[in-house]
């Protein structure tokens, strides 16, 4: 580094950066070669264990191996080149036999001169697994048509002649007696970086293809229950809007267990429904880059994946928006049964209220009669206990009426002991108020 740049701050991750862009190049293929393509579904510690499984291919072929995984990783063992590319959630491998036998095409394919034993024991689910036979054109395009049906087992073929007609491509779609898909490339006039390219964009468009494809069976698994509880929903719906008489405690516990359908549902099918998206989003960039020209009498690659493909994502997408849409009604459900519920409540409370009210004005007119009653009660043993007090003066010798004593002090202890009950009710009223 000169004196110049030697001071300058440099982020971390700038060479990652500048390497991402060159960790996948393209392979060179000539133009007789039989590719294998295997996409391969992987939890974090499959991609462990196929890395081991990838180390011991090269013992098996007496090379040495790998010590660190990288996102691509490509190794020639003589004529037989193998490619491996980790993914977000999938692990892709190309075979590549770059042996020039005679034989027929698909006697022999990219993965016929692996180990014995070797691919059986791939850890994952494979999703994609599919041949590509790559030959030199060396006939007429009416020949070449011929020549490549023999090799499909009769199925219907779709195909193209990509690149301005530089190279010719057919395929069925669809799996063979081998369980693998088949394809057949003949080139015409491209060198073997474009061969390469051209190889890579249709592996990437056929594996793309089915990735995007895999939340379709979700999608229709969905669809009767979203039907179901649409139904129901609506149905709720309609009674609020008719304001007819609800349990409202057992339509909130409805609601409740639809919203929580709707969330597992969602969990379930968030990231697959994003990632098939992306997918054919990556398929569509695709078949752009191949610019195809039609082949007589054959639907293109494009054409087929647009009446095809493009029906079944936009199936997964409406399912998506599906459940967005009923999450949000569910909501709003939810939202007016609450209302009506707090309004009842609060007409049940007012009615509450009215009711301790009356109670309350009923126990104040008891309260006051019972005070009537408690100054005379009161009054009277006091008048009693005075009445013991004169008996006991007058039989000491002590000399005076008794009778009028009496008399003058029962309107006065009465007083006295009304103004004395209405003292302390107030005292209670006023802590009451303080309160």
């Amino acid at each position: 580094m000169s004196a110049e740049t030697s001071s300058l701050d440099f982020h971390p991750l700038r060479a990652d950066l500048y390497q991402e862009l060159h960790s996948r190049p393209f392979q060179v293929i000539p133009s007789t070669a039989r590719v294998t393509h295997i996409a391969v579904l992987v939890t974090p510690e499959q991609r462990r264990t196929q890395f081991a499984h990838l180390q011991r291919l090269h013992r098996l072929l007496g090379e040495p191996w790998p010590e660190q995984e990288v996102s691509c990783y490509e190794h020639n063992f003589g004529k037989l080149r193998v490619r491996r590319e980790v993914h977000m959630e999938f692990a892709s491998y190309t075979f590549t036999n770059l042996d020039v036998s005679n034989a027929a095409p698909f006697a022999e394919t990219g993965i016929s001169s692996l180990p014995e034993g070797w691919l059986e024991q791939l850890d994952g689910t494979i999703v994609g697994a599919f041949h590509i036979e790559v030959r030199p054109s060396e006939e007429d395009a009416r020949s070449e048509l011929a020549f490549m049906r023999k090799y499909f087992e009769g199925m219907r073929l779709i195909g193209s002649s990509p690149q301005e007609g530089a190279a010719r491509v057919l395929g069925s779609f669809q799996l063979h007696s081998d369980h693998f898909g088949r394809f057949m490339v003949l080139n015409h006039k491209m060198s073997n970086s474009q061969l390469g390219r051209l190889v890579q964009r249709l592996m990437e468009i056929e594996t793309y293809r089915l990735m995007s494809l895999l939340a379709l069976p979700l999608a229709r698994e969905i669809t009767p229950s979203l039907n179901d509880m649409d139904h129901k929903l609506a149905t709720i719906t309609q009674s609020l809007a008719d304001n007819e008489s609800l349990d409202e405690q057992q339509i909130l516990a409805e609601l409740t267990h639809i919203a929580a359908r709707i969330e597992a549902y969602r969990a379930r099918s968030t990231f697959r429904f994003a990632a098939t998206r992306a997918y054919h989003e990556l398929v569509l960039t695709r078949l752009e880059e191949l610019r195809e020209d039609e082949v007589s009498g054959h639907l293109t690659i494009s054409e087929f994946m647009t009446r095809r493909l493009t029906p079944a994502v936009k199936t997964c997408e409406a399912v998506g928006e599906r459940l967005e849409d009923l999450s949000r009604r569910v909501d709003r459900a939810s939202d007016m049964m609450r209302t009506r519920v707090e309004l009842a409540i609060q007409s049940q409370n007012q009615q509450l209220l009215s009711s301790m009210d009356r109670r309350s004005r009923i126990q104040l007119m008891m309260q006051h009669t019972v005070e009537g009653f408690s100054v005379v009660a009161i009054s009277y043993y006091l008048i009693s206990l005075l009445k013991l007090g004169l008996d006991v003066l007058q039989d000491s010798g002590l000399a005076f009426n008794k009778s009028l004593v009496l008399g003058v002090a029962i309107p006065v202890i009465m007083v006295l002991v009304f103004l004395g009950i209405r003292t302390i009710h107030h005292r209670f009223i006023r802590m009451a108020r303080r309160q």
